[in-house]
């Protein structure tokens, strides 16, 4: 096996991972006790979390092998599930939230990310790439939402063998640990073998050396698309249903076992799309009707109105991703890549991280889909500005030719 597939089976088990304690994470919360606004709390701490790893990672790249940053990253996802599963308290908990790798929605907002996204980008030419990243998001996407469904076992579970569901919902986060101990033996191996790239042969002293600008701009825009996203993670979407029309956990399974099969129709449309109009325009032009479609779930009179256009939404928001992975790793030079990724992310972090506790301080008050509205009407914003100031930007830098390795 390569090493372009070992990251991308890598990801689709992870995704398999989120996916399931995306939609667990705020039912096992709200059945310990917490409140809808201590749930936002939890979840900004996730986030931040990740926002801190991912640039503290990002920035040590240049100086070692992704490769050992992907098995250190294993590491902690491990610590994190068994962290989950044995603390109850809500401040140890908050602060196994702040300091591993769980991810609150079924996207990856995670360490990972950027280091997987510039090892690809070393090992495939800039045409073969959006293709790449949608495979890689594809094979996320898909188990993801068969983690989102699987969420409905562990209630049958407690119900058949007469154990308590909490009980039942803690086993969930071992499995998530469990998938981190598989994942760490999948890319133990890839230390092992050198990057050959200009930046393995000659580190840099400085991230970012020559692409600050641009990136600096571009992380910014993110973090503007994904402050209005934390405001609807999973597991606040979940939280959102349950409070609003009242939703089984069956249900809402069921619920994003679809959109992630939407969002992974999505995936495969991205790459030609992006071929014949541009990354740009790609992320801008299908992102809209998302949003729009988003803002009204919000005014849905009942819960079969508000799943439909969420699945609607779902059809049309995750396009923009593999495009969005190509355009910043095609705009940078080779060198500065996994700080070019990790500089994009942690803003997009970060900014994610503020908003659930907004939004679960909004729900605590009303159930009115008020964080639906603000979500689509700032992600909305963002590609408008996007476009504007992009849509003419060149797509690509002058890079060392390669052959790609079979994805």
């Amino acid at each position: 096996m390569n090493d372009v597939r070992r990251i991308q089976l890598g990801r689709a088990l992870r995704g398999f991972a989120d996916g399931f304690v995306s939609v667990l994470l705020a039912r096992y919360l709200l059945r310990l006790g917490y409140t809808p606004f201590e749930v936002g709390a939890i979840v900004t701490g996730t986030l931040l979390g990740s926002a801190a790893l991912t640039l503290a990672f990002g920035l040590r790249a240049h100086r070692t092998t992704l490769g050992r940053l992907l098995v250190a990253a294993c590491i902690l996802m491990a610590a994190t599930g068994i962290g989950f599963a044995s603390v109850t308290a809500f401040w140890p908990l908050l602060c196994v939230a702040i300091v591993g790798t769980l991810n609150p929605s079924a996207g990856d907002v995670s360490v990972f990310l950027p280091t997987e996204q510039a090892f690809i980008a070393e090992r495939v030419t800039k045409e073969h790439r959006t293709r790449t990243y949608a495979i890689y998001n594809l094979g996320a996407v898909f188990a993801g939402a068969v983690g989102a469904l699987a969420t409905g076992l562990p209630d049958r579970i407690a119900r058949a063998g007469g154990w308590a569901p909490v009980t039942v919902d803690r086993f969930g986060f071992v499995l998530y640990a469990v998938v981190a101990a598989i994942v760490l033996v999948l890319y133990r191996p890839i230390p092992a073998h050198e990057v050959a790239t200009s930046r393995s042969a000659a580190p840099s002293r400085h991230a970012l050396s020559t692409s600050r600008r641009i990136v600096l701009q571009l992380a910014a825009l993110f973090s503007v698309d994904s402050a209005g996203s934390g405001f609807v993670v999973t597991s606040l979407l979940v939280l959102w249903l349950h409070l609003r029309f009242g939703l089984s956990t069956s249900a809402t399974a069921g619920v994003f076992f679809a959109a992630g099969l939407l969002g992974a129709c999505s995936q495969l449309a991205a790459p030609p799309l992006a071929r014949r109009i541009g990354m740009i325009r790609t992320m801008a032009y299908t992102h809209i009707p998302a949003n729009l479609m988003l803002i009204g779930a919000a005014f849905a009179p009942n819960g079969t109105v508000a799943i439909a256009l969420l699945l609607g939404r779902a059809l049309f928001a995750q396009m923009d991703v593999p495009a969005r992975q190509a355009f910043v790793m095609s705009v940078v030079p080779e060198s500065d890549r996994p700080a070019a990724a990790s500089i994009t992310n942690v803003p997009r972090s970060l900014a994610s991280a503020l908003t659930p506790l907004l939004a679960g301080a909004l729900l605590s008050a009303t159930t009115f889909g008020w964080p639906l509205i603000i979500a689509g009407a700032t992600k909305l914003a963002y590609d408008l500005v996007l476009l504007m100031l992009h849509r003419n930007t060149p797509e690509s830098v002058t890079e060392p030719d390669r052959p790609p390795q079979a994805v």
